[in-house]
Parts: C-alpha cells; sequence; structure tokens
C-alpha cells in the first residue's frame, strides 16, 4: 500500500507564505515524479508545479516566480513554498506522486488527500 500524507495548508493573508509537504510512504521502489495540483469549485484541477527524479521543474505560470518546489528524496518528501500569496491561490491543494512499488514493472499514480489554503483578509 502507498500512502500520501499531507500537510501546511491553512488560513493566510494576502502577501502572506505557507509551505506545504507531502510525504509518501508503504511500498514503493522508486518515484518518478512528484508534484503539486489545485483545484477551486467547477474548476478543473490544474497542475501548480512538478519535480522529477532528475530535478527537473516546472510551474503554471500564474505561479511563476511566487511558489518554489522542491524535495528530499530520501524521505520520499516534496515541497511547495508559496510567498506572496493573493485570494486567487484559494484552493484545495493535492500532492501527486509517480511511482514505482516493489514487485511491479509498471508506474502508477497517487494522490494525497488534499489540503485547503485560503488566502483572504
Amino acid at each position: 500500500q502507498v500512502q500520501l500524507v499531507e500537510s501546511g495548508g491553512g488560513l493566510v493573508q494576502p502577501g502572506g507564505s505557507l509551505r506545504l509537504s507531502c510525504a509518501a510512504s508503504g511500498n514503493i521502489f522508486r518515484i518518478n515524479a512528484m508534484g503539486w495540483y489545485r483545484q477551486t469549485p467547477g474548476k478543473e484541477r490544474e497542475l501548480v508545479a512538478g519535480i522529477t527524479s532528475g530535478g527537473s521543474t516546472n510551474y503554471a505560470d500564474s505561479v511563476k516566480g511566487r511558489f518554489t518546489i522542491s524535495r528530499d528524496s530520501a524521505q520520499n518528501t516534496v515541497y511547495l513554498q508559496m510567498d506572496s500569496l493573493k485570494p486567487e491561490d484559494t484552493a484545495v491543494y493535492y500532492c501527486n506522486a509517480d511511482l514505482v512499488q516493489f514487485y511491479y514493472t509498471r508506474s502508477n499514480k497517487y494522490w494525497g488527500q488534499g489540503t485547503q489554503v485560503t488566502v483572504s483578509s
């Protein structure tokens, strides 16, 4: 079994900062990539930031220069540092991992339960 546990969400004022973390645990052989997605009511879930096993990163245009994704490979953990937060950043943020389990040849994608981020004055 694989589990992704997220933390760090909450209420913050515009211009503030939050740091999200996501730890993957369980039957994991290799993680190919991890990322953060977000979703608001009535809208499609969108990629916020992603990072591959090789260290390559990509960001949504709306968060470039404000958000930073990083990882701790030894702990199978990914972080999202969010600075200069705006009200439009309000959403449920989901952690995702593309990984291979022991004794499997194919990779699967797993999702965290989601954590609420609210940016409001």
